[in-house]
């Protein structure tokens, strides 16, 4: 756990999923990134899903919520989702307040809901004391997606978000004092990333504008995002601020760098510098 200001922050690994590196690697060419994350046979690679946790006295926040338990077989064998259970390390939905939503794709809006026991198909809410804070634009969005990324909303996700106490954000906007979301519109039309400020300095949750420590290179983007050219103009506005207050910035799907610092390398580009736990 990590002391930010009056803040406590640590991360949590709701658990796995596969997806087809290609395509969390758009154009750069497989010769290259299979040296970072070799594929499967089925040119499948790990992406993680961290959830921030913030602790701020009697409020407590968590950012994104993984996939979820509820999958039918046959998409838990498509994507190769392994959930956490909450009782594996004793982590209790019940203690969170508030839970900010970066956008409802389901890897990351999916464990909002959970398969009432006994039932087959039932839901009830994992976090049913919380607020739960989405921008408005990207509920719009999830309500009427595009092709591209309809396969991406889960409809039992947005039947939560009714039984929820809804939060709509937007644009930018602090949330809680010194807990401020952005919207981005490069990856899906609303997405929020989080800043969490603190003595001087912040950690950043961007989401999918940087799923991975390798996606901080400008040109590494994905398949999956909506708006390449939205996107890089917004990934070089968040990473030269990063840089220049020295954030700790979290990726959400990185299996192997969870959080780390940002510098200017040799030929002036933008990269990793040190890792950091929280």
């Amino acid at each position: 756990m990590k002391a930010l200001g009056p803040f406590r922050l640590s991360l949590r690994n709701n658990g796995f999923l596969h997806l087809d590196g290609g395509a969390m690697f758009g154009t750069v060419p497989k010769v290259m990134w299979e040296k970072w994350m070799a594929p499967d046979g089925e040119n499948r690679i790990p992406l993680a899903t961290w959830s921030l946790l913030v602790d701020a006295g009697e409020r407590r926040f968590m950012v994104d919520v993984g996939t979820g338990a509820h999958w039918p077989e046959k998409l838990r064998r498509i994507y190769a989702v392994e959930s956490r259970p909450d009782a594996e390390d004793g982590f209790d939905p019940g203690s969170v307040t508030d839970v900010v939503i970066s956008h409802l794709h389901f890897d990351h809006a999916g464990g909002l809901f959970a398969r009432k026991p006994g039932t087959e198909g039932d839901i009830e809410l994992r976090f049913p004391k919380a607020k739960i804070y989405v921008q408005a634009a990207h509920l719009e969005n999830a309500r009427h997606p595009n092709p591209h990324e309809r396969m991406s909303f889960l409809r039992k996700t947005l039947t939560a978000l009714d039984r929820s106490n809804l939060v709509l954000t937007e644009g930018s906007e602090e949330i809680f004092p010194g807990i401020r979301v952005h919207r981005s519109d490069g990856h899906t039309r609303g997405l929020q990333w989080v800043e969490v400020r603190g003595g001087g300095t912040a950690v950043a949750f961007p989401s999918d504008m940087i799923p991975f420590s390798h996606h901080v290179a400008l040109p590494y983007t994905m398949g999956y995002d909506i708006n390449v050219e939205k996107l890089l103009a917004e990934k070089e506005d968040f990473l030269n601020r990063a840089l220049a207050g020295d954030w700790t910035v979290v990726f959400e799907h990185d299996p192997d760098v969870a959080a780390a610092r940002l510098k200017r390398d040799d030929k002036g580009r933008i990269a990793v510098s040190s890792f950091v736990n929280l």
